[in-house]
């Protein structure tokens, strides 16, 4: 389905609704906007020219602060990669398109990095559904490597796509008993109506039914929706005690700040998100933010040197900046992206075609990064690394558990 905001028939409050979460966007997105189409160049050059990049990702649209992010992310690691001497004595070019939120417009402005830009890598894509479209036009008819960063669904095996973000199955093996155990036995499951909730919710419930939990009820809504009272009632009259939420933004502001308005935590139910993180500042209120819980492979709360290092490095390259160094949007991904292709590129000696460095990145890993190492497990085009469930405490996200590289089930 389309992720544009449409018009909507509803109530003046949700009218006002969405023109507050519009507006907080649109701010938002602001600075970032203007390198749409831009190029992140290296200060120095080589006979061969610059290695190419292309980040294909939301700038504008519903998801621009997960968008803006992971392109902050993209030019925070090719400068730590350029700033070391580049990859075999060549350095990294970055080219920016915006796939805006929207598959459509993805599909072209991702045509312009291969066919005009002529970029060795393409990295990006936030929704399932933009990944979907765009994938055809990189691997196929341009004939380049492609990686995604986020956390999805899993199970996209196309060859020579790889995919380096946590998948359910990494997130909720140990996370869903783990609640039961808290006291959690009566799910709800408000969710966004694409392909990873659909996917996430069927392996949740799975897990949540072998562990002597019941759902009862899951419900699907468009990406924009933004009134939930019916939602809420119903929350609140089958007595539900934990909220498995999969809404993405838009709709993620209204639910919360609804949820939290009725009182649901006050008298004790929990709540997940597994995409949430330190960027969720940028779409959730604070006061409904306190308490939810998340998995994620970082947050800025892990006691690991590397980490903070490179959370410190981050913020001194962008001061001040609204799109922070995360995993939930996909930043963490990012990174991991582009050093496991700097690993692969590495091995080929410098080959970038893309059956050259396909076949190594099969088996590609670092042995640092954000959250921890990570590695690509040969023959399933995913990553292992280590997974954090957090809760969020104020500003912070408290670390409740570790479990060192979980592998992917895919492929």
């Amino acid at each position: 389905m389309t992720n544009k905001l449409k018009e909507m028939d509803g109530t003046a409050s949700r009218d006002v609704s969405r023109r507050s979460f519009l507006k907080r966007s649109v701010a938002l997105a602001g600075l970032a906007s203007l390198s749409a189409g831009s190029v992140f160049r290296p200060t120095w050059s080589h006979a061969a020219g610059p290695i190419k990049i292309g980040i294909a990702t939301d700038i504008t649209g519903p998801m621009a602060a997960f968008g803006n992010s992971n392109w902050q992310a993209a030019q925070f690691t090719v400068k730590l990669i350029n700033d070391a001497g580049g990859i075999l004595g060549r350095p990294l070019e970055l080219h920016l398109e915006d796939t805006a939120s929207d598959p459509a417009k993805a599909v072209v402005n991702v045509q312009r990095l291969i066919q005009q830009n002529h970029v060795d890598l393409v990295i990006g894509g936030i929704l399932s559904s933009t990944r979907e479209a765009i994938k055809t036009p990189i691997l196929k008819r341009g004939k380049t490597l492609y990686i995604y960063p986020e956390i999805y669904e899993g199970g996209d095996c196309t060859p020579h796509l790889y995919c380096v973000g946590l998948t359910p199955t990494q997130q909720l093996t140990n996370f869903i008993p783990w609640l039961i155990k808290q006291g959690a036995k009566r799910f709800a499951m408000p969710a966004a109506d694409y392909q990873w909730p659909h996917v996430t919710n069927k392996i949740a419930r799975q897990l949540i039914e072998a562990n002597g939990g019941e759902v009862i009820f899951e419900e699907y809504y468009p990406l924009d929706q933004v009134e939930y009272s019916s939602t809420i009632a119903k929350i609140a009259s089958e007595k539900v005690d934990h909220v498995f939420n999969t809404i993405v933004p838009p709709g993620l502001q209204g639910f919360t700040k609804q949820l939290y308005e009725s009182g649901f935590q006050k008298n004790g139910g929990t709540q997940s998100c597994i995409y949430l993180d330190e960027n969720a500042q940028n779409f959730v209120p604070k006061n409904a933010l306190e308490g939810i819980y998340s998995v994620t492979d970082f947050f800025h709360t892990v006691e690991d040197p590397f980490s903070q290092k490179l959370l410190a490095d981050y913020n001194a390259m962008f001061p001040g900046t609204p799109y922070l160094f995360a995993a939930g949007t996909g930043a963490t991904g990012i990174y991991r992206a582009i050093k496991l292709y700097e690993q692969s590129v590495i091995k080929t000696n410098g080959d970038l075609a893309m059956e050259a460095v396909s076949a190594v990145l099969d088996s590609a890993k670092i042995s640092e990064g954000p959250g921890g190492p990570a590695a690509i497990i040969p023959g399933t085009h995913h990553a292992a690394m280590n997974v954090y469930v957090a809760q969020a405490k104020g500003p912070k996200w408290e670390v409740i558990s570790k479990t060192d590289m979980v592998p992917p089930a895919a492929c």
